[in-house]
């Protein structure tokens, strides 16, 4: 038996449990109404299930069923933008500042006609030319103007939040509320808000971003104190990473628990 027939076969069995586990999601006990939007929702839920299946269906190996999985939810996702780009920045900002007539059709209150909004009108225009195979070279105009403006405005934005947030968080004070040995020993707690631990988190900020930037420092030879500061910066750079690391791990776990409860709970109905 070829591949082809083995593919028609698997095909025709998984379009099998697809109708069979929709009838008994539809039917679920004799004591429960049937109507239209139960079925409705029944088939959705199926859908959903077995699309994400056919997505888990990749720890195999690439095939098919995990092609479709992927290219449907590029589309829908592509779809779903689309309207939302159209519905909030064509008809809810452009439409209502260029003719009364189509806010009226549309069904949003007319502001002004202000003729500067034509310019980004012009510019989707000529990114929608990309679709042309003549005219496709005048959507890097439009390219360009995005690229631009998201670079200009972005720099601005990751320069305040990232940039100048992440310098002045490392400017801390080294003796939080100090008033003097006795006070402090007399005051010793390791609770999160006492002054010890106020003082050791600050104390690690500072010894792990100095030890950190002379790692970087590659004007001196890396031996004595400044090698041993510089290994320290790199277990910090090392746990730093693993951090962020596992923190992206966690929400791809997070992600996992979300779909296996929706197969065992929305699906199955086996979670109580």
């Amino acid at each position: 038996m070829n591949g082809s027939r083995w593919m028609l076969i698997i095909l025709i069995a998984v379009v099998a449990l697809f109708l069979v586990s929709w009838a008994i999601k539809s039917f679920p006990s004799s004591g429960v109404t049937v109507s239209w939007s139960s079925i409705r929702h029944a088939f959705f839920v199926t859908l959903a299930a077995f699309v994400t299946l056919a997505i888990f269906s990749f720890l195999y190996k690439d095939n098919p069923y995990y092609k479709f999985a992927e290219h449907l939810f590029v589309g829908v996702s592509a779809a779903y933008w689309m309207c939302v780009g159209f519905w909030s920045t064509f008809v809810g900002n452009l439409i209502p500042r260029i003719s009364p007539g189509l806010s009226k059709f549309f069904g949003v209150p007319y502001k002004e006609f202000t003729f500067y909004y034509f310019v980004p009108l012009i510019l989707g225009i000529l990114l929608l030319m990309r679709l042309s195979s003549k005219a496709g070279w005048l959507s890097r105009w439009a390219l360009a103007f995005i690229v631009g403006t998201t670079a200009g405005l972005n720099l601005i934005r990751y320069l305040r939040s990232d940039f100048i947030s992440q310098v002045s968080n490392t400017f801390v004070p080294l003796l939080v509320q100090w008033k003097g040995a006795g006070a402090f020993f007399s005051d010793f707690s390791l609770a999160s808000g006492g002054q010890f631990t106020l003082m050791l988190t600050n104390w690690v900020i500072f010894i792990g971003t100095f030890c950190g930037l002379i790692y970087f420092f590659f004007s001196k030879e890396h031996k004595g104190v400044f090698g041993a500061a510089s290994r320290v910066g790199i277990w910090v750079l090392m746990i730093t990473f693993g951090a962020s690391f596992g923190y992206t791990v966690m929400g791809r776990v997070s992600l996992l628990v979300g779909r296996l409860t929706f197969l065992f709970d929305d699906w199955l109905g086996l979670l109580n």
